[in-house]
């Protein structure tokens, strides 16, 4: 019986040496496969890196309140008048100068833009968001018995170098302070 097990035992050992030494795995295609997928990694990653590096040249958004500190009336003139947003809260490209009061559009892109107006009782406030000096869109209120507010936003398809401003209408006023109730912002949506 001892010869028997004895038997057995080296025949099942010189089997699992067998498949030990000679795999059913082709290890050459397997390591064919592992490089093709090391170099499509590759590419991935440098794709990747791509798209974030041009991504972070395009961030844009802008607010800022009307004046840069105190109280007062703007206006008014007898003649429109560009507003000029001292109180630059965020800036972020730089796209927006509170020297002018312009915002210009550093990448061709969807935009969204809002703007407030604010006016004390019997005071007219009227004021125009332009685009490359077209009227894109208003807020007026007309001497109200109280203090008035507006606001208006709109979404605008900008090419680079496109400009966008807000004008206070002639013989109207707009008034601020520290709440920063007369402002202006924008914001790129995504780059085209």
């Amino acid at each position: 019986m001892g010869v028997v097990l004895l038997v057995l035992l080296l025949c099942a050992g010189s089997s699992i040496a067998r498949d030990v030494l000679s795999p059913t795995v082709d290890i050459i295609a397997e390591l064919e496969k592992l490089k093709h997928m090391d170099e499509r990694i590759q590419k991935l990653e440098e794709t990747l890196t791509k798209v974030l590096s041009d991504n972070e040249g395009k961030k844009v958004a802008f607010s800022a309140g009307l004046l840069a500190s105190g109280t007062g009336q703007t206006g008014p003139f007898d003649y429109y008048k560009t507003l000029e947003y001292k109180k630059v809260f965020s800036n972020v490209g730089n796209a927006y100068d509170s020297n002018t009061g312009i915002f210009t559009a550093p990448v061709k892109g969807v935009y969204y833009f809002r703007f407030y107006g604010h006016c004390h009782g019997g005071t007219t406030m009227a004021i125009t968001l332009l685009k490359n000096g077209q009227n894109q869109c208003s807020v007026h209120d007309w001497k109200p018995a109280s203090n008035g507010n507006a606001s208006n936003g709109v979404v605008l398809t900008l090419e680079i170098g496109d400009q966008i401003y807000t004008v206070l209408w002639r013989n109207t006023w707009v008034y601020d302070d520290p709440a920063s109730y007369t402002s202006f912002s924008g914001f790129l949506i995504f780059p085209l």
